[in-house]
C-alpha cells in the first residue's frame, strides 16, 4: 500500500468569493468520500491539519488537502472540514485529537511492531520533539525515529541502511536552505526509497514558536555564539536543563513553525 504525495488540482486555487458555496461536512474516520478532481474514492483513514487520507477498495492510500467544494459525499459536492472538538447538537461525544492534529482513536491502540522503515533526525533533541508531537501517529504506524548526530556521512549511512520498497527511509535535516552545506549533502542522496526533507532553522529549538515562552520572536544571536547558549542567555537562564522545559511547553503542532511541521508530515506520509 504505497501512499502518493498530496494530490493537487485546480480546485486548490478556487476563490470562494467568486463561486458557489458548498455545505460543510465534518470529516470522520470511516466516512466514504470521493475527490472531485481525480475521482479517487475511499474511506477516510487519517485526518490531520494538512490533509485527509483516503483508502480505496484495493487498499491504496492518497492524501488530499482540504479545499472548498473539493469532495463528493453521497454524490453531492461538499467542503470537508475538521472537527472542532466541540460537542455537536444533541450532546454527541466530543472527539479528541493527538498533538499532531490527527483524530485520536476512541480507545488506546497497542503500538505496532516496528517496521523496517525509519525516520532519521539530526540529534537527540530533534528525535524527542518529533516523538513528543507525533508519537501517537508513529506508534500506530510502527515507525521508529533515530538520531543521526550529524549528516556529514549521510550517503554512506544511507547505503549501509539498504533502503528498498519495504524498507523506506525518511531523513529530517536542520538548516536545509539553498546554498547550504546541508543542501549539498542532501542532494547526493538519490535513492527513490529515501525522502530527505528539512527546515530552515539552524537548530530544532528554533522550530518551536517563541510564543511558548512569551516572546514575539526569538532574539538575534551574535555570529559565533552557539544558538542554544544565546537563547538561554536571552531568557536569563542556563542552557543546561532548558531543553526539557522548552519541549514540554509544546502542546500541539500549532506550537511549532509550519516549515518544521510540514517537513515531518511529508516524511510520515512517505513511510506510511
Amino acid at each position: 500500500m504505497d501512499a502518493v504525495p498530496y494530490e493537487r488540482d485546480i480546485l486548490d486555487d478556487f476563490d470562494p468569493r467568486r463561486g458557489p458555496s458548498y455545505p460543510k461536512v465534518v470529516a470522520h474516520l470511516g466516512m466514504v468520500v470521493e475527490d472531485r478532481s481525480s475521482g479517487f474514492c475511499g474511506d477516510i483513514v487519517r485526518i490531520n491539519f494538512a490533509a485527509v487520507t483516503l483508502r480505496d477498495r484495493h487498499g491504496h492510500l492518497r492524501h488530499f488537502t482540504w479545499k472548498v467544494g473539493g469532495f463528493l459525499v453521497e454524490g453531492k459536492p461538499v467542503t470537508l472540514v475538521r472537527e472542532s472538538g466541540e460537542p455537536s447538537d444533541g450532546g454527541a461525544p466530543q472527539r479528541h485529537f493527538t498533538a499532531s492534529g490527527s483524530v485520536a482513536p476512541d480507545h488506546p491502540l497497542p503500538a505496532r511492531v516496528a517496521r523496517a522503515s525509519r525516520i532519521w533526525v539530526e540529534g537527540v533533541h530533534d528525535a524527542e520533539l518529533v516523538e513528543h508531537v507525533w508519537g501517537d501517529d508513529l506508534r500506530e504506524l510502527g515507525i521508529v525515529v533515530e538520531p543521526m548526530h550529524g549528516i556529514d556521512g549521510l550517503v554512506a549511512a544511507v547505503d549501509d541502511f539498504g533502503p528498498g520498497p519495504d524498507r523506506r527511509l525518511g531523513i529530517l535535516v536542520d538548516h536545509l536552505v539553498p546554498g547550504s552545506k546541508e543542501q549539498r549533502l542532501a542532494a547526493q542522496v538519490t535513492n527513490p526509497h529515501v525522502l530527505v526533507t528539512g527546515h530552515p532553522f539552524v537548530d530544532v529549538w528554533a522550530g518551536i514558536r517563541p510564543h511558548v515562552v512569551g516572546l514575539e520572536h526569538w532574539p538575534e544571536i551574535p555570529r559565533g555564539t552557539p544558538w542554544k547558549e544565546g537563547i538561554a542567555r536571552a531568557l536569563g537562564t542556563e542552557s543546561a536543563g532548558l531543553w526539557p522545559k522548552l519541549r514540554n511547553r509544546v502542546r500541539t503542532y500549532a506550537d511549532l513553525e509550519p516549515e518544521l511541521v510540514g517537513a515531518v508530515e511529508r516524511l510520515i506520509d512517505f513511510l506510511a
